[in-house]
């Protein structure tokens, strides 16, 4: 299966999931739980969470055991999205093409909507164990991996070092710390949750974990040449705003061409870090291929 295949039948799992994990637009307090869907719903390849089951398949899990704790890391995903958004952050009208959560319901009920989705995904790993589904000491393992992710080690403190960079002349190693953290952080644990929930070894993991790092940080250097190269129409969000904000990015420090140079490094670093997987890891392989190659 081709990876837009796979993004595509994993993306519809996680939206029928997530429509029936979340309270109804209709509950009360309506307002918030419009907005809560409002993002969610507002389309988005679902990667992290298909990261989530790629990585349950490669150690020979079943990835229909880990569905509910994919939909978890969509919503910690879009929480970032929601306030990352916001005019106090990086001011963006726009979110996969349609007006962001702060230009439609304003900017309280935009942060509580964001506020929302990051409880609830904790309250959905929670509820893990009671299904049945997976070990205690697996739960309280990835809860643990998804707060970190999270907050200040994690999109949090990537967050604040890049508001705290605009307008600033930083070294590359503090530009990686960036990447890793405010992009590279989920996207990790993404694929460190699959592999823990689908059985994997230490060894394994230690292998996933490079996998993911890697490609989280090839997955924010693309984002960064698309906000130089592509177009609203296709990526369903303003480009050039880096620029206009004097951000830090790749293209911005080492140039265009050493930014595309710098993204096929890693990406080769991520396949590397699969060499003693089998063809159950081809998931992955095609994932770090499509988000290397990737227009939107």
């Amino acid at each position: 299966m081709n990876p837009e295949a796979y993004l595509e039948e994993k993306g519809q799992l996680i939206d029928a999931c997530l429509d029936r994990l979340l309270p109804d637009k209709a509950a009360y307090p309506q307002s918030l739980h419009e907005a809560m869907r409002y993002c969610l719903f507002a389309g988005g390849k679902r990667i992290r969470p298909a990261l989530a089951f790629a990585a349950a398949e490669a150690v020979g899990g079943n990835p229909d055991l880990l569905v509910e704790e994919a939909c978890a890391l969509e919503l910690i995903h879009t929480f970032t999205l929601i306030h990352d958004d916001l005019p106090a952050m990086d001011n963006d009208d726009f979110r996969r093409g349609m007006p962001s959560t702060h230009k439609v319901f304003g900017e309280a009920m935009a942060i509580l909507a964001g506020d929302a989705l990051q409880t609830e995904a904790f309250k959905i790993l929670a509820c893990g164990y009671t299904r049945g589904a997976h070990k205690a000491e697996h739960m309280v393992a990835i809860i643990k991996i998804l707060a970190e992710a999270s907050g200040s080690k994690g999109i949090v403190g990537g967050q604040v070092v890049d508001l705290e960079s605009e307008g600033k002349t930083i070294a590359p190693d503090q530009l990686e710390y960036i990447h890793s953290h405010k992009t590279g952080s989920l996207i990790a644990a993404s694929v460190i949750m699959g592999g823990i929930l689908g059985g994997a070894s230490p060894e394994q993991i230690s292998h996933l974990r490079q996998y993911g790092e890697c490609i989280g940080h090839a997955f924010q250097i693309v984002d960064d040449i698309l906000d130089v190269e592509g177009s609203q129409e296709t990526l369903g969000k303003s480009t050039g705003s880096d620029q206009k904000k004097r951000k830090a990015t790749y293209p911005s420090i080492i140039g265009m061409d050493g930014a595309k140079k710098k993204g096929m490094e890693y990406y080769q670093r991520a396949l590397d870090a699969l060499q003693s997987f089998d063809d159950r890891a081809d998931h992955l392989r095609k994932i770090a291929l499509y988000i290397t190659q990737r227009q939107k």
